[in-house]
């Protein structure tokens, strides 16, 4: 089990990141997420791996004026 903003979500090993934002329907272009703290690039969700009792952090980035 991993916690996605503060959520449970069930794990699976391997999960990535891009899993994570389709399981919990993220399509907002503009997010920051962190696993366990650590920056994740955007070019790196389809190969970066979320540990077992990971916690992540997906932001929205908003922008206006």
């Amino acid at each position: 089990m991993i916690q996605v903003n503060d959520e449970p979500l069930p794990w699976h090993a391997g999960m990535t990141v891009r899993e994570i934002l389709r399981a919990r329907n993220y399509r907002f272009p503009m997010l920051v997420i962190h696993v366990d703290g650590t920056l994740i690039a955007k070019q790196d969700y389809d190969t970066a791996t979320v540990p077992d009792g990971a916690v992540v952090k997906v932001i929205h980035l908003i922008s206006g004026g």
